[in-house]
């Protein structure tokens, strides 16, 4: 058996069956640093539906359906896609993307989940879903739904990962008039800690962390600012704890060349202060990274984009990203 594990797989979760997903997954399986990857490949999804996009995007892999209770017990070679599948009843190989696939993306996300929580996979890759079909209001995003499913809501940490620099977020998919309300001492306490952390341990490495304001200039009319409220106070406390943090930085000046390249994470306030200048610079060569959870949480940086569903004309990029960085983490 412990031979059997030693090689852990990369367990992935196809996710909505009507985004670009799956193919983005086979040209990702044609390139040659990811052909040479020692960890096998674990695949949840409907063995029906990736044979039959396989076959309409004209792409040939060996493929071999297993069931769920058999990883960690039977020894699972690279170059092939394994197939935990899934039941998914559908019409058309291309089709919108409805409520009707909320059940199978469930079922998919629970045997991933399952199975990181079981120590039998590397690391979990999921594929995009959407927001509104699959999470409705409870969630706002799928970090959130990850992390609530492994106890750990109000825990996780979404970091966009490029080896040059990386970016979080302290509140994610809320809208802007909600953001200083959410921002706490606490809370920028708990994600730098995380990261922090996965830099040491899984990376091997020191985070060198820059820390935006919230307002223009980190300037505000009011008596009290969020900076001298909130920011200020967190940044003296992770400094304590030995964390090397600086700021903050005003968010339209911390991304010129001069400023970025003296941190490798950038820490914003909310979502586009600091996913929209890291796209910029990188385009889809991030991944997004879920820190916080008992497992390493991959999803590249790409929405279901279902207009582009069968056209073979989506960008893999960012899922060749996921497997570069897999293939460098300490442990593997």
């Amino acid at each position: 058996m412990q031979k059997l594990m030693k090689i852990k797989p990369i367990i992935i979760v196809a996710g909505e069956p009507y985004s670009v997903f799956l193919e983005i997954l086979f040209k990702t399986l044609k390139v040659k640093s990811v052909k040479k990857s020692n960890n096998p490949i674990v695949l949840i999804s409907s063995l029906k539906i990736v044979l039959s996009q396989m076959a309409k995007l004209n792409f040939k892999y060996r493929v071999k359906s297993i069931k769920k209770d058999e990883v960690g017990k039977i020894l699972l070679k690279k170059n092939i896609l394994y197939i935990i599948d899934v039941k998914f009843k559908y019409k058309k190989i291309f089709d919108k993307i409805s409520v009707k696939s909320k059940n199978y993306i469930k079922k998919s996300f629970m045997i991933g989940i399952n199975l990181m929580k079981e120590k039998k996979g590397l690391v979990l890759i999921n594929g995009p879903v959407s927001k509104i079909d699959f999470l409705g209001k409870r969630y706002p995003g799928i970090t959130e739904y990850v992390a609530d499913k492994v106890d750990k809501k109000g825990k996780e940490v979404m970091l966009i990962y490029n080896k040059n620099l990386a970016v979080t977020p302290i509140t994610t998919h809320i809208p802007l008039n909600k953001v200083f309300k959410k921002i706490s001492i606490k809370q920028i306490i708990t994600k730098v800690i995380e990261i922090d952390k996965f830099y040491k341990k899984i990376l091997n490495k020191n985070a060198k962390i820059g820390i935006t304001g919230l307002n223009p200039h980190c300037e505000s009319n009011d008596k009290i600012s969020e900076e001298k409220k909130t920011i200020n106070p967190a940044i003296k406390k992770l400094r304590r704890r030995g964390i090397k943090i600086n700021g903050p930085f005003p968010a339209d000046t911390i991304f010129l060349k001069k400023n970025r390249t003296k941190l490798n994470v950038i820490v914003g306030m909310y979502h586009d202060q600091v996913l929209s200048p890291i796209k910029t610079l990188y385009e889809f060569c991030a991944i997004n990274i879920t820190l916080g959870l008992p497992f390493i949480r991959i999803t590249p940086d790409h929405g279901p984009n279902n207009i582009m569903l069968g056209k073979n004309k989506s960008d893999p990029s960012s899922l060749i990203e996921a497997f570069k960085f897999i293939k460098n983490i300490r442990g593997n």
